[in-house]
């Protein structure tokens, strides 16, 4: 179990909550959203402050991340 602090209130206030798994992030977050979008189907949404629509298929798949290259640090 995980406590986790959620904004509130237009970001004005917080409340702590006790979370059981963090499902709301990372890979296997990306592999529910995926699973979500198949079964929306043709359902559209408000793009633009509601004054444009598009289908929930149509938008793009996620790219992948690119490879983490650090950098070196050059001490004179």
């Amino acid at each position: 179990m995980v406590k986790v602090k959620i904004r509130t209130g237009r970001g004005t206030g917080t409340i702590e909550v006790d979370v059981d798994d963090l499902k709301f992030s990372g890979e296997e977050f990306k592999k529910i959203q995926a699973e979500r979008k198949k079964a929306a189907g043709s359902r559209t949404v408000s793009t633009g402050r509601g004054t444009g629509r598009r289908k929930l298929s149509d938008t793009p798949e996620p790219k992948a991340r690119p490879a983490n290259k650090a950098k070196k640090k050059h001490i004179r």
